[in-house]
C-alpha cells in the first residue's frame, strides 16, 4: 500500500465507493483523512473547521449514502493486499456498541438479551488476517439492531436460522467465498469462536480453497462408536505438548498455558431438532487442547477445535492450533475501534448515521492495526509502504529535530518505533514491540506533524471539506 498524497492512504481505501456522486465519494476521501489524523479525538475536535464539522455532519445523515457501499472500496483494496498472499485467515466475531449514555439516540436496541437497559448495535465483522498476524482488511460488517420483540421470543430453536443472528456466520463466509472468487490463488479459512458451532455452517455449501475452523460448543453426535465427539477425544492419543501465550480478555490476565493436544476426524450427525431438514452428516478434523494443570485461581484451556482442512500429520494439526490463536487479532481490531476511535463516544442522534460512522472508523482502526502488525511481520521494509513522504519526513525532522530528512526513507520498523515513541512508547530494554495504544495516540501526533511539515515546505493540501462540494450537490 503505497501512499504518495496526503490523502492517498484514503483514496486507496475509499476512492473506489459507489456513492451514487462523484463529489460524495470525494468528501468521504477527505473525512477519511482528517478524521484518521486524529482517532481519539470527537467529531468536533477532529474536525477543526465549521465547514469540516458541517460536511461530516452532513455525510453521515445523507440517507442516499450506503454503509455497504462506502465499505465495497475498502474491501476491493483488501482484496488486492491478498492477491499473493498463499493463505487468509477470515476471522469473524461479535461486538456490541454501546450507545446507553445517549437515551435519545434513535433507532438503537437492546445489546444484552437479559436486560434492555444497555442500548446499542452490534457489529459482526470479518477481519483477513494473514498467518504472521498482519491484518489486511476488512472483509465484511454486519451492523444491526436488535428487536425487543424478538429478543423474548423463546421459539428459537424452531425459527429457521434466516431469522436468527446466527444467520451472521454464513453471511460471513459468503463474503470470503466472494474474496475466493476475486482472489483465486489464495487459501482462505474462516475461523469462528464457540457461537459459530452452527450446524448449518458445516453443510453451507463452500468452493475449494475455503474452509472453517471453529471452536466447538456443543457435544454434538457422531457416527463413530463412541456416540459424542468428547468422548471421541478421550479416546485419542495425546500426541504433543505444547505452550499457548493466552492475550488478556476481560477478568483474564494474560499467561502461557501449556496444553496436551489429540487429534482425529469424526464424523458429525445433524442436531434431532433439525431431523425433518434431513441434513448430511458431515466429516470433520477435531484439534482437542486441553490444560491439565492449571496456576490456582485460573480457568483451564480446553479448545475443542473442529476443521474442514485435513489433517494426516501432527505439525499440521499444531498448525490449526495456532490459526485460532490468531483469532486475538479481530479482538485487539475491537479494541482499536472503542479505546483508540472511541466510537461508542460519538453522538449522531440516529442509528443510521451512526452506522455510516461505524464504517468509516471501522477502516481507521484498521490502518492503525496494520501499521502496528506490519512493522513486526516485514520489518525491513521501506516506511514509504505504509505513510506517504509528508508523514515520514516530518516525523525523522521533528525526531532528529534537523530541517532536512533523507532521501532514502527508513525502514518500517524504525518509522513505527518513532511513531510508538510521539504516543508515549519508551523503547527500554524489555518493553517489546509497541503495541496498538501507542500507535493510536502516535498516529495523532504524526498527523499533526505531517500538517506542519507540508505548510513550511509550502506543499500543503487543505484538510477542511471543500465548502464548493456543500455548494455544488
Amino acid at each position: 500500500m503505497t501512499m504518495g498524497t496526503p490523502a492517498s492512504w484514503a483514496e486507496e481505501e475509499f476512492g473506489d465507493a459507489a456513492l451514487g456522486d462523484v463529489r460524495r465519494t470525494a468528501r468521504l476521501i477527505q473525512l477519511a483523512s482528517v478524521l484518521g489524523a486524529q482517532p481519539q479525538a470527537s467529531l468536533p475536535q477532529a474536525a477543526d473547521a465549521p465547514a469540516t464539522l458541517k460536511a461530516a455532519y452532513r455525510f453521515f445523515d445523507h440517507k442516499a449514502i450506503r454503509a455497504e457501499a462506502m465499505l465495497a472500496s475498502h474491501v476491493a483494496a483488501t482484496q488486492r493486499r491478498m492477491q499473493t498472499v498463499p493463505l487468509v485467515l477470515a476471522v469473524q466475531d461479535t461486538t456490541t456498541l454501546d450507545w446507553s449514555t445517549h437515551p435519545a439516540t434513535i433507532g438503537l436496541g437492546p445489546i444484552a438479551t437479559s436486560s434492555s437497559r444497555h442500548r446499542g448495535l452490534l457489529a459482526h465483522t470479518t477481519l483477513a488476517i494473514t498467518p504472521d498476524r498482519v491484518p489486511l482488511g476488512v472483509l465484511q460488517q454486519q451492523v444491526w439492531a436488535r428487536d425487543t420483540a424478538t429478543v423474548r421470543q423463546q421459539d428459537h430453536k424452531t425459527r429457521p436460522i434466516a431469522e436468527k443472528e446466527r444467520q451472521k456466520w454464513l453471511t460471513s463466509v459468503e463474503a470470503v467465498i466472494a474474496a475466493r472468487a476475486a482472489c483465486p490463488n489464495t487459501q482462505f479459512v474462516s475461523v469462528g469462536d464457540r457461537e459459530a458451532d452452527v450446524y448449518a455452517l458445516f453443510v453451507q455449501e463452500r468452493p475449494e480453497g475455503v474452509d472453517l475452523l471453529v471452536r466447538a460448543a456443543q457435544d454434538r453426535k457422531t457416527d463413530d462408536s463412541d456416540g459424542y465427539w468428547w468422548r471421541a477425544m478421550e479416546a485419542a492419543p495425546v500426541v504433543a505438548t505444547v505452550t499457548l501465550t493466552l492475550q488478556a480478555r476481560g477478568e483474564q490476565i494474560a499467561r502461557e498455558a501449556t496444553v496436551t493436544v489429540s487429534w482425529r476426524a469424526v464424523t458429525l450427525r445433524p442436531p434431532t431438532s433439525r431431523a425433518n431438514d434431513r441434513l448430511p452428516t458431515v466429516t470433520v478434523w477435531a484439534v482437542w487442547a486441553i490444560e491439565r494443570t492449571p496456576p490456582a485461581g485460573a480457568k483451564p484451556v480446553e479448545w475443542l477445535l473442529l476443521t474442514t482442512v485435513p489433517i494426516t500429520t501432527t505439525d499440521e494439526a499444531l498448525e490449526r492450533l495456532t490459526w485460532y490463536t490468531l483469532r486475538w487479532g479481530i479482538e485487539v481490531w475491537h479494541k482499536v475501534l472503542k479505546s483508540g476511535c472511541r466510537i461508542e463516544k460519538i453522538q449522531l442522534e440516529h442509528a443510521d448515521r451512526l452506522i455510516r460512522c461505524l464504517t468509516l472508523y471501522s477502516v481507521i482502526a484498521w490502518r492503525i492495526f496494520y501499521a502496528t502488525m506490519l512493522a513486526r511481520a516485514v520489518p525491513d521494509a521501506p516506511c514509504s509502504a505504509l505513510l506517504d513522504d509528508a508523514e515520514w519526513q516530518g516525523w525523522y525532522c521533528r525526531i532528529h529535530r534537523v530541517a532536512r530528512a533523507p532521501t532514502t526513507p527508513p525502514t518500517l520498523a524504525q518509522a513505527v518505533r518513532w511513531i510508538a515513541r510521539l504516543g508515549g512508547f519508551q523503547g527500554r530494554n524489555g518493553d517489546g514491540d509497541p503495541g496498538v495504544t501507542v500507535m493510536w495516540n502516535g498516529f495523532q501526533r504524526l498527523m499533526e506533524v505531517a500538517e506542519m511539515y507540508r505548510i513550511l515546505r509550502q506543499d500543503a493540501s487543505p484538510s477542511v471539506i471543500d465548502p464548493d462540494l456543500e455548494k455544488r450537490e
